[in-house]
């Protein structure tokens, strides 16, 4: 009995009902013939409650279950379906309450449908979550009711899940997606021309009509009377290194989205372009101390490694030191490689600060500083100024756009590539400027 009492809801057309009938006792205070009516409302009220109660709780009958990935991407839509039968010969509405993780801070999820006798529906819902780390679902609730809807039964299905949120894959597949498309360019890709030969010889072939010129090999030609070619393919195996500041600049949050997670996805995705250009990948964090590194490797599994780690990176609110980052930089990546150094600068001094240990590490690697435009600050440079403190605001925010501007080209000045760019285009552009450098041949 305890147990089907907890089942028992009422709908609010139950207090609308009650409310005008009410109100009608009310009225008969001074009209007297609306105290009989008002009665006998009550009372055929009172019938329609019990027979709708005893319709819905001897005939209903729905099963249901959520169906969730065990993996969520991070800063995309995430799809969650909800399988319903219903088993019973009732025709009912339903409304389905999941117990969605608190991150979402939403307390007023709620699903209606009407469902058919003996019919089996899918629902389907999308979740876009904004931080890594683990996410735990709990109930399935769903409240039955019929056409007359005055009570309500409740399921309660003891669904409860836990799935992860990883740097975005979603987001990673489609740029492994376009690198393969002849339609670049529609996303925001740069076709770059490629100047002279890369480095990496091939083999010795004989000419064909369309062969560079510029390639002849006259020795073996002399050789075997016939016009021979070198042949030349694209430079593999060249290391890379993705390294990842976790200070308290990177917490800078845009869009929902932290600047270290913004810095998390695009290091996914360039690194799945990176291994399908058949370079070797790694990675390494910092801040005040050195966080665990990862060797540059070539193999297939490698990027499932990455991923691990890029999940369980956060910042610590520190200042990053950029000396230790530049010791261990010179002590444990010894071959030249291409390191792609993601931090942030919002004041110039701050960049000549590290200018130093930024220039040494440029010295023996190709060094590609990546910081970000504050896209809060350029909204503030277009707006109307009609009044002086607008007019501050505005001067302010273009003093700093300026800085940004002075960084980049100081940077440049020291032989140290940069990419200046919106928190949402980051990892086009580092893939574009990764294929630059690949185009030119200058790694």
């Amino acid at each position: 009995m305890i147990a089907l009492i907890k089942r028992f809801y009422l709908h609010k057309r139950f207090f609308y009902a009650l409310f005008g009938i009410a109100f009608l006792f009310l009225l008969s205070n001074w009209i007297e013939f609306l105290f009989v009516a008002s009665s006998l409302l009550l009372f055929g009220f009172c019938i329609l409650v019990v027979v709708d109660a005893i319709v819905l709780f001897s005939n209903s009958h729905i099963k249901a279950k959520r169906i969730a990935a065990d993996k969520f991407s991070n800063s995309d839509e995430n799809e969650i379906l909800i399988r319903i039968e219903n088993r019973s010969k009732l025709s009912l509405q339903l409304e389905i309450i999941d117990e969605i993780p608190v991150q979402f801070q939403k307390r007023d999820f709620q699903l209606t449908l009407q469902i058919l006798p003996k019919e089996e529906r899918m629902h389907s819902y999308q979740l876009v979550p904004k931080q890594r780390g683990e996410y735990v679902f709990g109930n399935l609730n769903i409240y039955a009711f019929t056409k007359i809807a005055l009570v309500k039964k409740r399921y309660q299905f003891a669904n409860e899940q836990m799935v992860k949120v990883y740097p975005s894959f979603i987001q990673m597949k489609k740029y492994d997606f376009l690198a393969q498309s002849n339609k670049l360019s529609e996303y925001g890709f740069k076709k770059i021309r490629r100047i002279g030969h890369t480095l990496e010889f091939e083999q010795i072939k004989e000419y064909v009509v369309g062969d560079d010129v510029r390639t002849i090999n006259w020795k073996a030609t002399a050789k075997q009377r016939a016009l021979m070619v070198n042949q030349y393919q694209d430079e593999k195996s060249q290391p890379i290194y993705n390294l990842i500041d976790k200070g308290r600049v990177m917490k800078m949050p845009f869009e929902g989205l932290s600047l270290l997670d913004y810095a998390i996805n695009s290091t996914l995705a360039f690194s799945n372009v990176a291994l399908k250009k058949n370079d070797k990948v790694g990675m390494m964090d910092f801040s005040n101390e050195i966080g665990k590194i990862i060797a540059a490797q070539q193999k297939k599994t490698h990027l499932n490694v990455i991923s691990e780690r890029l999940y369980n990176i956060e910042t610590d609110f520190l200042v990053s030191d950029f000396s230790k980052l530049y010791t261990y930089v010179k002590r444990k990546i010894n071959q030249r490689s291409l390191l792609m150094l993601y931090t942030n600068f919002e004041h110039i001094a701050a960049m000549r600060r590290e200018l130093p240990y930024l220039r040494a590490i440029a010295k023996k690697h190709m060094l590609v500083v990546i910081f970000f435009e504050n896209t809060e600050l350029d909204k503030l440079q277009h707006i109307q100024t009609n009044q002086l403190r607008d007019v501050y605001e505005k001067t302010i925010a273009g003093s700093f756009a300026y800085d940004k501007r002075l960084m980049v080209d100081e940077l440049k000045n020291n032989g140290i590539q940069t990419i200046l760019t919106k928190p949402k285009d980051l990892s086009i552009n580092t893939i574009n400027k990764y294929l630059e450098i690949k185009a030119k041949g200058i790694l």
